[in-house]
């Protein structure tokens, strides 16, 4: 038995709760004073929420074509108690779900039977399954504890934002988390050697491992000698990214409808056309990817065309209000039907070469009143800032984690 002595300030922690989307109304049981607490605890090894001390334990990982019968009987359990225990379990996680390579724990009695007391496989990294074989049989689901510690990095760009996370031992998730945070004002498709980010994040631990990425919490992405900034903050139970000056960073449509493609043909009034063989207008941007990627609609919106066409191939055309209306070409399946209503991000079809095409891609276009345009050249209006009664918590976010991103050191070479 040990004495903890436990002191925190509430303030200390205001900034980051405000980030979270916590306000001192939904903490009402927190006193904004210090406070100081003594406690008593008792340190009883436990694995699983079980005493190691109590049993014998053998540790194992499923193997292929391995079921969990073909394990229980390893330990003596009779075919009577892994038939009761499998239909117990089916509305708790169906041993059929079982996986190579999960592993999994069994706890027996330490006396010469070393009769099976508990079954656990860990089916995530935080997450396991306990089967209770002793006295009565049941199943049950438990968590690991989960550590969230927040992480300050940064890197510079020399050839994409992906491979520079992977450079500096970084998840792949935060490049997409970065892709969706600055989907509508940085263009990813033409970033250049020298660009840079700086990030603050949440990253989750289990058992000292790291086991993913949580939330963002601010970000730095200087591109083209331009700095981005963004700040997590959660106004109305919603989650969003906003500018330094309370501006969200969700733009009316996002930048390309592809991630992580190429701009095969740019819009332009002159193009001498691949298959055609002479030079004509191509008024749309093409994205060269790989046949099946996803295409995600560019904004909210109605779909007004899904069909085929001699030209375009399988495309979609969709209306978003009465200035804006995009269109999708070339796609090899549609996904979307006429007068759905379609939400930023959802894919709409995947890509192809139907029609006049050389290669998979998709042709992108973009309407404005009526007249076909530049997406590119477009001053596209942005989704609503911060709300005048939550001004004060954002800045004081804000304030908190702008100084965290300035002191990330970058080290940036001449380009």
């Amino acid at each position: 038995m040990r004495s903890l002595k436990l002191r925190f300030s509430y303030f200390s922690f205001l900034p980051i709760l405000l980030v979270l989307g916590c306000t001192p109304d939904e903490n009402t049981d927190l006193e904004y004073s210090d406070i100081e607490q003594s406690i008593e605890v008792e340190e009883i090894a436990e694995r699983y929420g079980i005493p190691e001390a109590s049993f014998k334990i053998y540790d194992g990982i499923i193997k292929k074509n391995q079921f969990l019968a073909d394990i229980l009987l390893g330990y003596g359990v009779p075919y009577g108690s892994i038939a009761s225990l499998e239909n117990v379990a089916k509305d708790v996680y169906d041993v059929r779900k079982l996986r190579q390579g999960d592993p999994y724990a069994m706890f027996c009695t330490k006396d010469s039977t070393e009769s099976a007391c508990y079954f656990v496989v860990e089916t995530s990294p935080d997450t396991y399954v306990v089967y209770q074989l002793n006295d009565s049989i049941a199943a049950y689901i438990g968590k690991k504890p989960v550590v969230t510690k927040i992480r300050e990095v940064g890197g510079v760009i020399n050839s994409s934002l992906s491979q520079t996370i992977a450079e500096n031992d970084l998840s792949p998730t935060l490049a997409n988390k970065l892709s969706d945070i600055y989907a509508w004002t940085v263009d990813f498709y033409r970033i250049q050697r020298g660009d840079y980010f700086k990030v603050i994040f949440e990253e989750i631990y289990v058992d000292g491992q790291s086991i993913g990425i949580g939330h963002v919490l601010a970000a730095e992405f200087v591109h083209r000698d331009e700095a981005f900034y963004s700040y997590r903050f959660v106004q109305d139970s919603v989650a969003n990214f906003f500018d330094q000056n309370g501006e969200s960073l969700r733009k009316a449509f996002l930048k390309a409808p592809l991630k992580f493609s190429r701009i095969s043909s740019k819009y332009t009034m002159k193009r001498y056309h691949p298959v055609q063989k002479r030079w004509k207008a191509h008024l749309g941007t093409d994205y060269a990817a790989p046949p099946g990627t996803p295409i995600m609609a560019t904004g909210d919106g109605t779909v007004i065309a899904s069909a085929y066409s001699k030209y375009n191939g399988n495309y979609v055309k969709i209306k978003h209000n009465s200035t804006y209306t995009t269109q999708y070409l070339h796609m090899s399946k549609r996904k979307v039907k006429v007068g759905q209503r379609i939400r930023q991000g959802d894919v709409i079809g995947l890509v192809g070469s139907t029609g006049l095409a050389t290669g998979p891609h998709v042709c992108y276009r973009f309407w404005k009143n009526g007249n076909q345009v530049d997406p590119y050249k477009q001053d596209l209006p942005p989704s609503e800032p911060i709300e005048s009664k939550y001004k004060d918590a954002f800045k004081l976010a804000m304030d908190t984690l702008a100084p965290l991103l300035e002191r990330i050191h970058i080290e940036r070479e001449d380009v």
